[in-house]
């Protein structure tokens, strides 16, 4: 099969840029022959002052996106187009080309902007809908994307845009979501329940599962209010001292935080900043448990599905996709979000009982085996793609025509 993967990278690269490679190298390990297009935000730090201008109406439409996408389709004629982020250098336009050229268009949504111009239904460190219970251009008076008011107004021109040129519901065949609390998100604002798959990612390639018994608890991600760090601290201020916090990751309030704990004389926690991908799974494997206190609603955390395949269990806020990834008494523990006291009654119960904390583990690492694999991530990924080629073909296509023919003369 030829396949084409459309992405837009971040400035910095995430778990998203982090799926959008291993399903690259998936594909290609089983025989696929695989084509890029792709964008990098870095490309930004070059533009002069009359490009940064024309973001806003890139983020629209990028022509000249639109016309290379065309090429690229025209003479590699492809069997299929999967589209990651498109915002904002790539833009929309290449659903259009894809849809002139006949190719058809499967669309992962890594996150939620086609709904939220945030992305991550937050506002204020609490979850936010209100885009899709009202209007979207209330987001604006809020700075909702990166706290710029002029940057918020450009991704709602877009969204609205597109809204009203049925992009989302005309222009593609099929969108991948990674849970069913996202699927019922998405159900819920409007698109098609029809057109909408669930299909984790993966952790590849496996790291195995811890061999030893952890010596302290975990927190790896983003150091940001909005991840729950913040909360996390002021728990493991009430934690006993002979209980470690390790925090991996960088972020906005990384300094802050590491200011107050020194403060409070909190020598029992340590920030380790940002580490190589296999640096953090040794510190996962190292923990008797990670904490994930997230206060966003989340899509995936690889953070998550990381611990799972190493066998070691998760704390998590009981919020959106973590009240579904993580099993109660199973694979892990909940905690209400954003609550200090409850995460340190929650760390410290799982703390004092190891023999249990083990078994919870040995029941994740099978959740992983189950559901997180190379091989179960490219055999559903095959399974979507040969649905939306085959109902893409002429003779599916005839054959819809000729049953809403005879719908019409009911």
């Amino acid at each position: 099969m030829k396949i084409v993967l459309v992405h837009n990278s971040y400035y910095d690269p995430g778990g998203e840029d982090v799926a959008v490679a291993q399903e690259r190298s998936l594909l290609t390990a089983a025989g696929h022959e695989v084509l890029e297009y792709r964008r990098d935000n870095n490309e930004m730090k070059t533009y002069s002052a009359t490009q940064h201008l024309t973001l806003i109406s890139r983020a629209v439409w990028a022509s000249d996106s639109f016309r290379d996408f065309t090429s690229l389709l025209q003479q590699n004629k492809p069997d299929i187009a999967h589209v990651h982020n498109t915002f904002p250098l790539i833009s929309p336009s290449i659903l259009w080309a894809c849809k002139k050229e006949g190719v058809p268009v499967v669309h992962t949504l890594h996150n939620y902007r086609l709904l939220c111009p945030g992305a991550n239904f937050i506002r204020d460190g609490r979850p936010c809908e209100d885009c899709v219970d009202s209007n979207i251009w209330q987001s604006v008076l809020h700075g909702c994307y990166r706290g710029s008011r002029p940057q918020t107004a450009a991704v709602a021109l877009m969204l609205s845009v597109h809204r009203a040129k049925k992009t989302w519901t005309e222009a593609v065949d099929r969108y991948i979501v990674l849970t069913a609390f996202a699927r019922d998100r998405f159900v819920n604002a409007g698109l098609p329940a029809e057109k909408i798959s669930i299909k984790a990612n993966c952790v590849d390639p496996d790291p195995g599962a811890r061999t030893r018994e952890g010596s302290y608890a975990l927190f790896v991600g983003r150091v940001s209010r909005e991840k729950g760090t913040p909360t996390l601290l002021k728990a493991w201020q009430q934690m006993p001292v002979d209980v470690p916090l390790r925090i991996v990751g960088d972020g906005p309030a990384r300094a802050q935080l590491e200011s107050e704990a020194a403060a409070s004389g909190l020598r029992n926690v340590t920030f380790l900043g940002r580490l190589p991908r296999e640096a953090v799974l040794e510190q996962i494997k190292g923990s008797r448990f990670v904490i994930f206190p997230s206060q966003l609603y989340e899509n995936l955390p690889l953070t998550i599905i990381e611990a799972f395949a190493c066998g070691v269990p998760v704390l998590a806020s009981k919020l959106g996709a973590m009240s579904e990834l993580v099993e109660e008494g199973r694979t892990g523990w909940f905690f209400q979000p954003g609550d200090a006291d409850d995460i340190a009654r929650t760390a410290q119960r799982a703390w004092q009982q190891p023999e249990y904390s083990r078994y919870l583990g040995e029941q994740a690492r099978k959740e992983y085996e189950s559901k997180y694999t190379a091989s179960a991530n490219c055999r559903r990924l095959m399974e979507i793609y040969h649905q939306v080629i085959h109902a893409h073909s002429p003779e599916a296509r005839m054959q819809g025509m000729h049953d809403l023919e005879g719908v019409s003369t009911l």
